[in-house]
């Protein structure tokens, strides 16, 4: 894949905060010359290191305001029918395979309890395979940034 040196990463860094930042913008903070920040992150996208940029909405001001993990266990010669009828909710948010008591972890976002308990009960529990659920509400909820590093 190629070296990554220092300044790709304080590119990444920066733009992990703040995907929208300017080229110009982004040269200063990290004290890089504007051209070959520019470069540099079209190097990056293009060998698939960016895969691509996004924005970050505050779904609580959308009105969804309950967060869960709902983990499923499921019929194994189900799962790819499972799994796309899951992506189609539009609740869920995430959808991961895991090892240990559950095949499947979502992460779904709701505007009550009473539309969660809808989301649960009449989606995701009538799935054809899921076989149980079980759901933890977010009672508090913290977004870590990443710290990219060198490896030594």
């Amino acid at each position: 894949m190629g070296k990554i040196d220092d300044i790709d990463m304080k590119i990444l860094s920066e733009l992990v905060k703040d995907a929208g930042l300017s080229v110009p913008k982004l040269s200063k903070k990290i004290s890089v010359n504007p051209s070959v920040v520019y470069s540099r992150i079209k190097r990056l996208l293009k060998r698939g290191l960016i895969k691509r940029y996004t924005v970050e909405l505050d779904e609580e001001l959308l009105g969804y305001t309950v967060g869960a993990l709902i983990g499923l266990n499921i019929d194994a010669r189900m799962r790819e029918k499972i799994l796309e009828e899951l992506s189609e909710m539009n609740n869920v948010r995430e959808i991961v395979e895991v090892t240990g008591r559950f095949d499947i972890i979502l992460t779904a976002k709701a505007k009550s309890l009473d539309d969660l308990h809808n989301v649960i009960t009449n989606k995701v529990g009538r799935t054809d395979g899921v076989m149980h659920t079980e759901t933890f509400i977010e009672m508090e909820h913290r977004d870590i940034e990443p710290v990219f590093t060198l490896p030594k």
